[in-house]
């Protein structure tokens, strides 16, 4: 295979060659170290059955470059089904943009962000947590109703609605606020780094990491090949309940000595919603939906990892934590980035 002929950017081609290169000399020192063990055994299990067994050298060397390469061309094969109208929509063009995002978030959440913060006091940032989450609800609020509004104006089915791939102007305000949708997912990196400046490390769990990166990058997928039909059901159905969510939190930052008793509910409307998109993916495959396939299942998987993660965390919480005694001046948190209050805290209000 030929990079210089792939169509891609020569930046990105610099990477693929780098890339292999260093697989494949990682590999050979794998292999060095290795084979010698390996070859023997494999010669006499040849020699007793009478066939040959077990793979040579030179196997053991072009594996991982052919392993390489055909991922590659699987990726540019999936390009010429990609969605075309989104193109020159920003971080589209190449995966990479998110790739690098998501790496950075995962390199200082996990390490640089909280080495550096062991070595300093927190920060209260308290106004611009309430700034910050009066952004985040309004912008999941306008992802929320432009989706509904387009979706009835185009006359959408909540049981299968097929990709419009055409130019139009509905299908390109759709393709549009699902790319403001998957852009959300970028900005709510902020909460882990909110957690981080205010030394709240305990939030940072792996829940919250795998929610954040992850919907990150499967929504880069989800713009990229299919900017429209089923997937605005779930676009519209987080970012709904995003909008309850953020407005908890912009709450709790502006009123911390208040008391909101109905937090755990928002869990709890979190596990119905990906219960909910489930059923909607579900219903899609069974009706044969010409929505693509390969999208319904994974969305089907990825639904199932949270139904699991979320119900472990409100058993956790809120079922099976023991009730704990009233305490002076210990903070009470909120599940995300609110505030606290110092004060009083009674069993009951630690509990939520």
């Amino acid at each position: 295979m030929n990079l210089r002929h792939s169509g891609l950017p020569a930046d990105l081609q610099t990477y693929a060659v780098l890339i292999l290169v260093k697989v494949n000399d990682v590999y050979f020192s794998f292999a060095n170290t290795f084979t010698p063990i390996a070859l023997p055994y494999f010669d006499i299990v040849s020699h007793l059955t009478g066939r040959p067994t077990g793979p040579t050298m030179a196997d053991l060397m072009r594996l991982p470059i052919e392993t390489a390469i055909k991922l590659y061309e699987g990726y540019l094969w999936t390009l010429t089904f990609a969605d075309s109208r989104v193109d020159q929509f920003p971080l589209m063009s190449s995966p990479k943009y998110t790739a690098y995002w998501t790496l950075s978030y995962l390199v200082f959440v996990l390490l640089v962000g909280p080495y550096i913060m062991s070595r300093r006091a927190a920060f209260e940032l308290r106004w611009i947590l309430v700034i910050y989450n009066l952004a985040m609800m309004l912008l999941n609020l306008y992802i929320a109703v432009e989706v509904l509004i387009v979706s009835a104006q185009a006359g959408y089915s909540y049981i299968c609605e097929p990709v419009d791939y055409s130019r139009s102007a509905l299908s390109m305000r759709m393709a549009a606020v699902l790319w403001w949708f998957y852009a959300s997912k970028l900005f709510e990196f902020a909460d882990s780094v909110f957690f981080i400046l205010r030394k709240k490390f305990n939030q940072l769990t792996f829940l919250h990491v795998y929610h954040h990166s992850t919907m990150f990058c499967l929504w880069w997928i989800g713009v990229r090949w299919v900017a429209g039909g089923s997937a605005f059901f779930g676009a519209m159905l987080n970012s709904s309940v995003h909008t309850l969510m953020y407005s908890y939190y912009g709450l709790t930052a502006a009123f911390p000595h208040v008391n909101f008793w109905w937090k755990k509910y928002l869990t709890v409307v979190q596990m119905i919603q990906f219960c909910v998109a489930f059923m909607h993916g579900a219903i899609g495959l069974y009706v044969d939906c010409p929505f693509p396939r390969w999208m319904g299942w994974a969305l089907l998987l990825y639904m199932v990892s949270f139904i699991v993660l979320f119900a472990n965390f409100y058993l956790h919480a809120y079922i099976t934590k023991k009730p704990k005694k009233s305490v002076r001046n210990e903070a009470h948190e909120s599940n995300g980035n609110g505030f606290h209050a110092v004060g009083r805290v009674s069993a009951k209000s630690k509990e939520d």
